[in-house]
């Protein structure tokens, strides 16, 4: 195919730079979008994911039960668990024989897809549609463990 040989007005670039101009013009004049954060909040969407959470049962107890799915369902392999078992004393008290002893999320590789929360066959962990990830300033504080994930448990509820 031929090269199509430039106009004389396309080499001085005259009618991109007043195209972009009239662009520049147009949304000068429009309401601004800016919010004053973190006075003002931004709405998010019903289908927003946010921060992990793990979830308790009814009784406080922790649902999630070591089984794995969430952190083999995770694309970006962001999930790591230690399974344990329950100790002979404490087997009345759970339902559940196993438990993850350590839970951990890697908050720079997560990529908030939301195939842990589906894979979870207990309900254990949900991602908050109210929260986002807060900036991090250091490497060691993107690795959220049972300390970050878990949701409080009212003392009044114990």
């Amino acid at each position: 195919m031929p090269k199509k040989e430039m106009t004389f007005f396309e080499r001085i670039y005259l009618p991109a730079i007043i195209q972009g101009l009239i662009i520049t013009l147009k949304r000068f004049f429009r309401k601004k979008t800016s919010i004053q954060y973190p006075e003002q909040k931004r709405e998010l969407s019903e289908v927003y994911r946010g921060l992990h959470v793990l979830k308790r049962d009814e009784e406080g107890r922790e649902r999630c039960t070591a089984c794995g799915l969430c952190a083999v369902a995770c694309p970006a392999e962001a999930i790591t668990m230690v399974a344990a078992e329950r100790t002979k004393a404490e087997e009345h008290l759970y339902r559940e024989e196993k438990y993850a002893s350590t839970y951990e999320v890697n908050m720079l590789r997560c990529i908030f897809c939301g195939l842990c929360e589906e894979a979870c066959p207990k309900a254990a962990i949900f991602l908050q549609n109210d929260t986002m990830a807060p900036a991090f300033y250091d490497r060691k504080d993107v690795i959220f463990g049972k300390d970050l994930l878990v949701e409080p448990w009212p003392k009044d509820k114990k």
